[in-house]
């Protein structure tokens, strides 16, 4: 259902600048990564904070638990599970998290504390970078799915699609003015959110 036309799709999102760059997409395999299933708080004994809830203090003693690794991405961040990601909205939440989590603030509290502060600091950061950049966030999305794309991984591409590349190179190389670099950036932007806009589409339709 997924991975053909979607990870096709993405790969070729791969040839055009994502926003972020030099950053490999991170994945989440929920039975690899195993979180703490104890209901209790390790300070106090007290009732544990819901799995799913941003409660990260124990609501007895205050203490930080520690981070729940089995919650996707998505959820950590309040995004829905989707291609398309209100970026706005994104960056709020990463601001959110990291004035509750951020090693910073935990710098008097104990020493189990201050490690899952930094577990918790890291798990938001990874989240907040593969939800940030289109390709990272569409290959995390097809892994939610049960789908991976080995890195590396080439797809046939269509022919029309490979001249336009070789036409916008070409541009490149004979750009002698900042106007010329402009008419080109303008291509590669439109390109881009051809690409985005169809692989948004490829995922809300479960296409093969």
């Amino acid at each position: 259902m997924w991975g053909g036309r979607t990870g096709a799709l993405l790969r070729v999102w791969g040839l055009w600048p994502a926003g972020v760059r030099g950053r490999r997409p991170l994945g989440c395999n929920a039975a690899s990564l195993a979180g703490n299933n104890s209901p209790q708080c390790w300070n106090c004994g007290g009732p544990g904070v819901p799995k799913r809830g941003d409660g990260f203090f124990c609501p007895q003693c205050r203490a930080l638990q520690p981070p729940d690794l089995t919650r996707d991405y998505f959820s950590l961040m309040d995004c829905n599970r989707a291609f398309a990601v209100d970026t706005a909205k994104l960056q709020n939440r990463y601001q959110q998290l990291q004035r509750l989590v951020h090693p910073d603030f935990f710098s008097q509290r104990s020493q189990t504390e201050k490690d899952f502060s930094e577990k918790h600091a890291t798990l938001v950061n990874d989240a907040y970078k593969t939800l940030l950049a289109p390709l990272s966030r569409g290959l995390y999305l097809l892994k939610l799915h049960g789908v991976e794309i080995a890195e590396g991984t080439d797809y046939a591409m269509d022919q029309q699609f490979l001249m336009e590349i070789m036409e916008i190179n070409e541009k490149l190389a004979e750009a002698q003015s900042e106007a010329a670099m402009k008419e080109i950036e303008s291509i590669v932007r439109a390109k881009q959110k051809e690409l985005s806009d169809n692989v948004s589409k490829a995922f809300e339709q479960g296409e093969e």
